[in-house]
């Protein structure tokens, strides 16, 4: 008869391997869709006016991250058609991956963390300066991305700016826009009102910005996940926020101060990541579904009549999302100075997003299905230990 301890391990090895993954989306410069981490592979799912029908392209190739992060994030580098990741390497937290999505190449940049702490933090890339700006731990802290397109052989480092004037239970809510970081639901900041960080000048603003509907209501003061839109040329000048119980889309405008709604997400996911282009906001919701509503700049009409439709293409090409995948490909080191530039944020633990605004830390994504799969089979396993061993 086994001993239990052979048992045991004979029977764990029919218990597949168990990776779970964190996939983002996010846009190239063209503002073709591209997914990471879906079932181990990597997609382009093309331009807007395609993603409700048809297949993405496999853009999957070696020297990716493993997709196996808590959180991962992605921002797209407007100028330079390059995309960095972050917390899309579990046994490397710190390193930022990039991906020159012109020339489909992989490499990943060493970073020095300091006091930063890359698994809980919200962070932003400015536009213009290519510069990341995180608050973690309440502490606010930027990383200079210089020009990278490609790695650098020597490692950056996250350097301290200053403490915040929030409390320590700040849960922080992020947004670029003109240059400036929008803090949403502040303590003490009332609904529909913003507090701001000028990036420039490296300064808080004594006061709350206020951003009224046409009607006089406002947005409300809770927390959500954030999304900027880009321009055709220049600086972002709106940007979505998406409270957790995704009721309703509210669109901030920072040039005439103002908020406009669309339909809220028909899926309902305060763990959702958000991206978005010049005419649409995407969400990446916590199973691996990637949708979409169209957006209009100025066009009150037809952004009011928008509906969220599913992106086929992603879903045609990786039907089991909500597993979606980390893959063989591990992370490689690139070696020579690129370029790059823009925006975005996430949250950590707690979670904030993709594409304009993030957050970075231990998040849930998707592959969740995958971790109950594997409790069940355990607890299955060690049930028929129990009962041969009697």
């Amino acid at each position: 008869m086994l001993s239990a301890p052979t048992l045991v391990s004979l029977l764990l090895l029919a218990v597949p391997h168990v990776v779970l993954a964190s996939p983002c989306v996010t846009f190239d410069a063209d503002f073709n869709l591209l997914a990471f981490g879906f079932n181990g592979k990597d997609w382009n799912a093309g331009q807007q006016d395609s993603w409700t029908s048809g297949t993405a392209t496999d853009i999957t190739t070696s020297g990716r991250p493993p997709f196996d992060g808590t959180g991962t994030t992605c921002y797209l580098a407007q100028f330079f058609n390059s995309i960095y990741f972050m917390n899309a390497d579990k046994a490397n937290p710190s390193d930022v991956h990039i991906y020159d999505a012109g020339g489909k190449t992989w490499s990943t940049q060493k970073v020095q963390t300091g006091n930063f702490d890359p698994s809980s933090f919200n962070t932003v890339l400015d536009h213009d300066t290519n510069v990341f700006y995180a608050l973690s731990h309440n502490e606010l802290y930027f990383l200079d991305m210089g020009s990278l397109k490609t790695a650098n052989a020597s490692a950056l480092e996250w350097q301290d700016v200053e403490k915040s004037p929030y409390p320590d239970d700040y849960q922080p809510v992020m947004a670029l826009a003109q240059n400036h970081i929008h803090f949403l639901d502040v303590p003490n900041v009332p609904a529909g009102s913003a507090d701001i960080f000028v990036i420039h000048f490296s300064f808080f603003q004594p006061q709350s910005q206020s951003y009224p509907l046409p009607d006089g209501s406002a947005f409300p003061a809770t927390h959500g996940q954030t999304a900027s839109f880009f321009q055709a040329e220049g600086v972002q000048q709106e940007f979505a926020f998406i409270p957790d119980d995704g009721s309703m889309t509210y669109v901030i405008n920072v040039e005439n101060n103002s908020t406009k709604t669309i339909a809220g997400p028909t899926t309902k996911d305060p763990k959702a990541q958000y991206a978005a282009s010049i005419t649409a906001l995407v969400q990446l919701d916590s199973n691996g579904g990637v949708s979409f509503i169209p957006y209009k700049q100025g066009d009150d009409s037809a952004n009011a009549n928008a509906k969220w439709a599913s992106v086929a293409k992603i879903a045609a090409a990786a039907p089991g999302a909500s597993s979606a995948g980390s893959s063989a490909g591990g992370s490689s080191t690139g070696g020579a100075s690129g370029n790059a530039a823009p925006t975005g944020t996430r949250q950590p633990a707690t979670g904030t997003g993709s594409g304009a605004a993030a957050t970075g830390g231990a998040g849930t994504n998707s592959a969740m299905t995958n971790a109950v799969s594997f409790g069940a089979a355990s607890s299955a396993l060690m049930a028929l230990v129990a009962t041969l061993l009697q």
